[in-house]
């Protein structure tokens, strides 16, 4: 099997930390810092990577912060291509307030990148050999709102599936030029699609069939939070409730879940496995404090759980 292509548009530093309590003013010193590369591919790349899977992360860097963003990458273990840009790489802030049990996160809007840095980025995509791509996280500023129906296209043309986990009007203009093999919108960003408050699990199915039913993607898997997820499929119908583990952080919780899905799709395994296996990667990742996401061990567990109950 190919190496699975995610793609970054807009990467961070994820640092992550604890306190006692967070207040303005005060000076608020922590304890237990830990970094790590961040941004919805890079974390799918990581989940992947985990999981036993190859893949290969293509990420947008620069500035003085794009170089320590590198060496997280190395450090990971991960095979990256990075597309040089000249603004500053982001930095994310995820802090733990112990005395509550509440988490904060902190999370800047990214540079700006210019009409070369995104043809860069294109090229960069279009050199490498793959069957499935992910593009997952935020777009920066600067890229042209179809940015992701251009990569979605482009990666079509030459017979790979893709797999887009975003928000907003980039995830509006892709469902509807269609061609998606996978979306996982979170039931947050399902009601901001769609204008419709989807109080009850019913209208969220109605909605993620007719997404499948009108051709604009193959499988639909809306997460929820604890109260699980919902996949839709013209092969599988299934809503199941999420695994009852300690909640540490719920940060990379979705990228867990689209990283784990998406490397059991690409190995053969049919949407109803797929989506098992994702949820299992959400949740064991909720178990971990900060941005360290899930663990193989963990995810073998609560799938062979999931698909005994």
């Amino acid at each position: 099997m190919k190496p699975i292509v995610t793609l970054t548009l807009n990467p961070a530093i994820d640092g992550a930390c604890e306190t006692d309590l967070v207040r303005p003013t005060h000076k608020i010193r922590t304890r237990g810092d830990a970094y790590h590369p961040g941004g919805g591919g890079i974390n799918v790349a990581r989940v992947i990577r985990e999981l036993g899977g190859r893949t290969t992360a293509v990420y947008l860097a620069g500035g003085a912060t794009g170089s320590v963003l590198d060496e997280l990458m190395a450090g990971a273990g991960l095979v990256g291509t990075r597309v040089p840009i000249a603004g500053h790489t982001r930095i994310s802030l995820t802090v733990f307030e112990a005395s509550t049990g509440q988490e904060y996160r902190f999370v800047p809007e990214g540079p700006e990148v210019s009409p070369a840095e995104w043809l860069a980025c294109l090229e960069t995509v279009d050199e490498l050999d793959f069957d499935w791509l992910v593009i997952s996280g935020s777009g920066p500023r600067g890229l042209p709102p179809d940015c992701f129906v251009t990569l979605t296209q482009r990666a079509r043309d030459r017979g790979a599936r893709v797999v887009l986990d975003s928000s907003g009007p980039a995830l509006k203009a892709s469902l509807e030029a269609g061609g998606l093999t996978l979306i996982k919108p979170s039931l947050g960003e399902l009601r901001a699609l769609t204008g419709l408050p989807l109080e009850d699990r019913d209208e969220v199915a109605e909605v993620a069939r007719e997404i499948v039913e009108s051709g604009r993607a193959e499988i639909v898997a809306v997460t929820m939070g604890h109260e699980g997820a919902l996949l839709a499929s013209r092969e599988a119908n299934l809503s199941r409730a999420a695994p009852d583990v300690p909640v540490r952080s719920a940060t990379g919780a979705g990228d867990s879940f689209v990283g784990a899905m998406t490397l059991a799709l690409a190995e053969g395994k049919g949407p109803r496995t797929a989506f098992l296996v994702g949820m299992a990667a959400g949740s064991a990742s909720v178990m971990h404090p900060g941005t360290d996401l899930c663990r193989r061990a963990d995810v073998e567990r609560l799938h062979a759980a999931l698909v005994a109950g």
